[in-house]
């Protein structure tokens, strides 16, 4: 006897049906997650941060030229090995080196830091710490006395970085004067030093006209400083290393194109 077929019924594939309303949110929230990573990553790494293995630090590569800067607390440096430092196509291509700091101090290292960036061609700057507690003007013969620019060099620099417990005004009324009487000598406008509280306190509405050298190690620090055209370096890390040079090391980088880089210093 034949056996009856049964009826089937056909099983729909769910591939075919439309994905309900809680899928599509779920979806869109994963959508929106992944773009918002992408967009955070890039934002975060805006400067092209990459670990140099050479000098032990991540350098943003965004820009071209990048620098130290030395004092005697980095001992006997070894010119000729700093000169060859170089780590994937990066290279130091500036140092600045303490010569001063108050009415008499000198730099136990500077006279042979700066005789050896010459001879090996790395291109020089100089710096003063300035001590709000002494005449400005004393402080200003003192790094006159000690520094003598040739063509190349880079511009002078007035380190402000302590108050001395003294008021504002009367660091401030200082400072000009030593940037007045050094712009004077030299002929080249000098650089300020500085990290953003100081620039906040001193700076801003007092010497807008004055290019700066920012200490930050976080990009953020800065703000909107970083893009300023008055912004020419940016300390970026105190903890590299370089051949040639014991110890840590503070990294710097020149934010503008290498044409302006060319343009700036003794000519």
């Amino acid at each position: 006897m034949a056996q009856k077929r049964r009826k089937t019924t056909p099983v729909k594939s769910d591939a075919r049906q439309p994905l309900p309303r809680k899928g599509w949110v779920i979806l869109g929230a994963v959508v929106a997650s992944i773009l918002l990573g992408i967009w955070w990553l890039n934002g975060r790494n805006e400067n092209e941060w990459t670990y140099i293995r050479r000098f032990g630090i991540r350098l943003p590569l965004r820009y071209a030229i990048h620098g130290i800067d030395l004092s005697h607390h980095n001992t006997r440096v070894d010119w000729n090995k700093l000169k060859k430092a170089k780590g994937e196509n990066v290279r130091i291509d500036f140092v600045y080196l303490k010569a001063t700091e108050g009415a008499t101090h000198l730099d136990r290292e500077f006279a042979r830091n700066w005789r050896e960036a010459g001879r090996v061609g790395i291109r020089r700057g100089a710096y003063h710490f300035y001590n709000p507690r002494v005449l400005s003007s004393r402080q200003a013969d003192n790094f006159i006395r000690q520094v003598k620019m040739q063509k190349g060099d880079l511009p002078p620099v007035l380190d402000l970085e302590v108050s001395a417990g003294k008021p504002p005004e009367i660091i401030i009324k200082g400072v000009g004067n030593w940037l007045a009487l050094i712009e004077k000598h030299y002929g080249v406008r000098p650089i300020i030093y500085v990290n953003p509280n100081f620039y906040e306190k001193y700076i801003v509405g007092n010497f807008d006209e004055y290019p700066l050298w920012l200490a930050g190690y976080t990009r953020a620090h800065l703000g909107d400083l970083a893009d300023s055209p008055n912004v020419l370096f940016w300390q970026h890390s105190e903890r590299g290393y370089a051949d040639g040079v014991r110890g840590f090391v503070d990294f710097n980088v020149f934010l503008h194109d290498v044409e302006t880089w060319q343009g700036i210093g003794k000519q």
